[in-house]
């Protein structure tokens, strides 16, 4: 999976961006796309919870607001599998 990594307002550091691929790179055992997209944005420096990350891989998509980035990344790999899972079952079903 060719994972694109985007971060605004600031310089990703190597280390975030080694820590978003290799969360993000486990989705593909999930799911099956070509590409993925990860936006790291700062909201307002001076505040508390102001890292944004935004997902959108396969067609789906989740945004986090947290105190860090890689708390951020793992919320919205949780909440990606959460909706893998249900678009899986749903098409079981169907």
């Amino acid at each position: 999976m060719e994972i694109r990594i985007q971060s605004l307002h600031f310089d990703a550091t190597d280390k975030l961006i080694a820590y978003a691929e290799k969360k993000v790179g486990k989705l593909d055992r999930f799911i099956d796309s070509e590409a993925a997209q990860v936006i790291f944005k700062i909201i307002k420096p001076q505040s508390a919870m102001n890292k944004e990350v935004s997902i959108t891989v396969g067609g789906l998509h989740a945004q986090k607001l947290c105190n860090t980035f890689e708390e951020a990344i793992d919320q919205c790999v949780d909440a990606l599998k959460g909706q893998i899972e249900k678009k899986k079952n749903k098409t079981d079903r169907g």
